[in-house]
């Protein structure tokens, strides 16, 4: 019995749909070093690490908003227009998500950078 067809795929349609809500949520490394490159400024990076680790080296242009620290005073100065892409530290770490829920509770739109500065620094982006 294969395990991989024991449970049945969805409907294309279904799938399309999961995969372009993923999309709405989450962007890579890759995404937004283009971005940078291409001087996007439609956006935020926030860095949602410790201050300490932000200080240590950080993507170009980010904001350092620990994810402990989100509040409507601390988040008082970000245009509500703009979409924040948050990080943290790498696939393991759960800071970005942290964020992202709080700055979504206080009306921000949010996309989550996977693979974080993990990611970030095995593509060989530079780092500020």
């Amino acid at each position: 019995m294969s395990l991989v067809l024991q449970t049945p795929a969805a409907s294309p349609e279904v799938a399309r749909t999961h995969f372009l809500e993923k999309l709405s949520l989450e962007t890579d490394v890759s995404d937004v070093w283009s971005d940078i490159q291409n001087r996007v400024e439609d956006f935020y990076i926030l860095d949602a690490r410790s201050e300490k680790a932000y200080r240590d080296g950080h993507v170009p242009g980010a904001l350092n908003l620990p994810h402990s620290l989100i509040s409507t005073d601390t988040t008082a100065a970000l245009d509500p227009t703009k979409l924040l892409v948050v990080y943290c530290w790498g696939p393991n770490c759960n800071g970005a998500a942290k964020a992202c829920a709080k700055l979504a509770a206080l009306g921000f739109r949010v996309k989550e950078m996977l693979g974080g500065m993990e990611y970030w620094e095995k593509e060989g982006n530079p780092i500020e």
